[in-house]
């Protein structure tokens, strides 16, 4: 099963049209949104052409192919305009025999983890930083931010397929890092 993983669109239309456009090229099952889907929150300068109501009109078709996970920007008004659940604290995976815990990072993170057993996966956004880090008893796994990087970080989505994750560029496509399960 081919997953393409995002997080941190914070209401960019430039942004999440490039996304849908490697979307497109990518032809994933599932597109999974790790949060911040349609504001910019008080900490982030405002992304490039941030036009949420052009986010919900292109996303909202893709509804039936989206599993998203709330993150600390979404709010219940968000849910009344999108037409895919956003408001799940947490959602679960079960990927080549492993747990993958999926979850924005505000909450649950590195410095503030579940009781994770063996070989289980951490993967959320909320720093805008990608990241592949083994931790103790878990992995975690960071796509970065598609609309606002941070620490001189790419604009950037990952791909789940055939046991691995891979970091893409979303300019390019090109993948730049990669873990395999």
């Amino acid at each position: 099963m081919k997953l393409m993983i995002a997080s941190d669109l914070h209401g960019s239309a430039y942004y999440t049209r490039e996304l849908l456009r490697r979307f497109e090229l990518e032809q994933p099952k599932k597109l999974v949104l790790l949060g911040d889907i349609l504001y910019h929150g008080p900490r982030n300068d405002l992304p490039r052409d941030y036009a949420p109501k052009q986010v919900i009109e292109m996303l909202n078709p893709l509804a039936g192919q989206i599993l998203c996970v709330r993150g600390n920007c979404d709010c219940e008004v968000d849910q009344m305009v999108l037409q895919f659940p956003v408001l799940a604290d947490y959602g679960v995976l079960f990927l080549n025999g492993r747990t993958v815990y999926l979850t924005h990072g505000h909450v649950v993170n590195t410095k503030k983890p579940l009781p994770f057993s063996d070989g289980d996966i951490l993967l959320h956004g909320h720093t805008h930083v990608p990241v592949c880090e083994q931790h103790e008893n878990y992995q975690y796994l960071n796509p970065g931010s598609a609309s606002i990087p941070k620490q001189d970080s790419k604009h950037s989505y990952m791909i789940y397929e055939d046991g691995a994750f891979f970091w893409r560029d979303l300019m390019t496509g090109q993948s730049y890092m990669e873990y395999a399960l």
